[in-house]
């Protein structure tokens, strides 16, 4: 049988994730009188955003690789107090795998630290704060190392205090450039050039979203200034179409695009360089809210989002959601939106501040998806023998003959004809650019485990406990490896 995490009464809420969402709304549904568990994958709070060196490392000032590090460490603190005085339960190394309903309750399952314990925690609600991860549009020599996620090469810095290489081109799309060219840039690297696939004139239309959100220009600003101190070139409307390198990546090809992202013939160019950070926005991690039927919605950057009301609840009653779940809007919107949600589980008016600031960030968030979507045409960049599924190492060709002469219209029979998105990461990598590669939207995932568990764990389960576990254990059976 698992351990439990709630022995006794159920908790009064539950919260997945402590990065900035999680960490706010657990602090705060406590500073309210609930008593809250917090459950993370991550051996300290913070999540992807407040990552930091491992204490061995001995770095002195953290923060300076932040932005706004006060607002986590006053929430920080105020966990450390709570969890103390006995008012929230931090559980690290927690991951949750499955959250099913069981009576008026809800039942999370997780499995904790390296031993895979099994973990079963009851709660009266539960909040999804579980983040996003990076979305990679692929591209040929995507796969040469030295090429890693533009968040990765930052969560590198901050996390391990290592560079990925000494001069180093940052491209894809989306606000996050800008942070990591001025970090990396910073911590002594020579930042190439910074290849946006996006036009910044795109924001011109979304002119009241901006001005109500001044901060958001200042940023701009400041990252700005970072660029223009350390020499960097910024080429918006450009992209990097080719990788080239034997063991490593040498250099890549920078290619203008036109407005549907289509690379215009003649305009490549080589730049030198030793590594290449590249990412094209985030995409909310959903696992856990699909499984449990939480609605969703194609958010303005193209991706699939939960639909929440302006209280931060999903169409499951019981489970609310705060943060990248609902759309991405970055840190300061999801620490608003998990104090929402902590006042609306407690049964607390919600401040008219709170709601207000959700209002004027969320309209920028819309702004910035907007402006930053991916255009249909960059598919244009793709050769036949590109890899798209690294894990089942699947190149366009085959997707393209399964949609062309298979009938394959969407990307699950895309999956189930080519084995793209089959791999260890089923899909995260892949899943946007197979979904385009189709002709569709990418479609929401349904899988009744997010996150791989060891069989003997799901043969622990008690029926009780297995509410929705049939399916579970029949795919489990059907995986030769121990783990599904």
């Amino acid at each position: 049988m698992p351990n439990s995490a709630s022995d006794g009464a159920p908790c009064d809420l539950a919260v997945v994730g402590a990065g900035p969402a999680g960490l706010a709304a657990a602090v705060t549904a406590a500073d309210l009188g609930l008593r809250v568990t917090l459950l993370d994958a991550g051996e300290r709070p913070g999540g992807q955003y407040y990552r930091r060196p491992a204490p061995d490392l001995g770095a002195t000032r953290p923060e300076v690789l932040h932005h706004d590090w006060a607002a986590f460490a006053t929430r920080e603190a105020a966990l450390r107090a709570h969890a103390s005085a006995g008012r929230i339960t931090h559980l690290p190394l927690h991951h949750v795998w499955t959250v099913v309903p069981a009576g008026t309750e809800l039942l999370l399952h997780a499995v904790a630290g390296p031993e895979e314990e099994a973990v079963a925690v009851r709660a009266r609600a539960v909040l999804l704060a579980t983040g996003a991860f990076e979305r990679q549009l692929p591209f040929p020599g995507w796969t040469l190392p030295g090429v890693i996620g533009a968040g990765g090469a930052q969560a590198m810095l901050k996390g391990g205090l290592v560079l990925p290489g000494r001069r180093i081109v940052v491209a894809g799309s989306g606000p996050l450039l800008l942070a990591v060219a001025g970090s990396l840039a910073a911590a002594g690297a020579t930042v190439a050039a910074v290849v946006e696939a996006a036009a910044y004139t795109a924001y011109a239309g979304r002119l009241p979203a901006l001005l109500r959100n001044p901060g958001k220009l200042g940023e701009a600003a400041t990252y700005g200034g970072a660029m223009l101190r350390h020499g960097i070139r910024l080429l918006t409307r450009h992209a990097v179409t080719e990788a080239h390198g034997a063991d490593r990546v040498e250099a890549v090809t920078v290619a203008r695009l036109d407005r549907q992202w289509r690379p215009v013939p003649g305009t490549g160019r080589r730049v030198p360089c030793d590594a290449l950070a590249v990412g094209h926005g985030l995409v909310p991690q959903l696992e856990l809210a699909t499984g449990l039927g939480c609605a969703t919605r194609l958010g303005a950057d193209g991706a699939v989002a939960l639909e929440v009301d302006a209280r931060q609840r999903t169409s499951v009653p019981g489970v609310w959601s705060a943060g990248e779940t609902g759309g991405i809007g970055g840190a300061r919107l999801a620490l608003v939106e998990g104090e929402i949600a902590a006042h609306t589980i407690a049964g607390r008016p919600v401040p008219a501040a709170l709601g207000r600031q959700r209002a004027r960030l969320r309209a920028f968030a819309e702004a910035m998806g907007a402006a930053h979507r991916p255009g249909a045409g960059w598919t244009g960049w793709l050769r036949e023998d590109t890899e798209v599924c690294r894990c089942e190492e699947v190149p366009v060709g085959p997707i393209r003959e399964a949609v062309r002469d298979l009938g394959a219209g969407d990307a699950r029979t895309v999956k189930l004809l080519t084995r793209a998105g089959m791999g260890w990461c089923q899909g995260r990598m892949c899943g946007p650019a197979v979904a385009a590669l189709a002709g569709r939207d990418p479609d929401p995932d349904r899988r009744p485990l997010s996150c791989p568990v060891p069989l003997r764990r799901l043969a622990e389960l008690s029926d009780d406990q297995a509410v929705s576990s049939g399916s579970c254990r029949t795919r489990a059976g059907q995986d030769p490896k121990g783990t599904t």
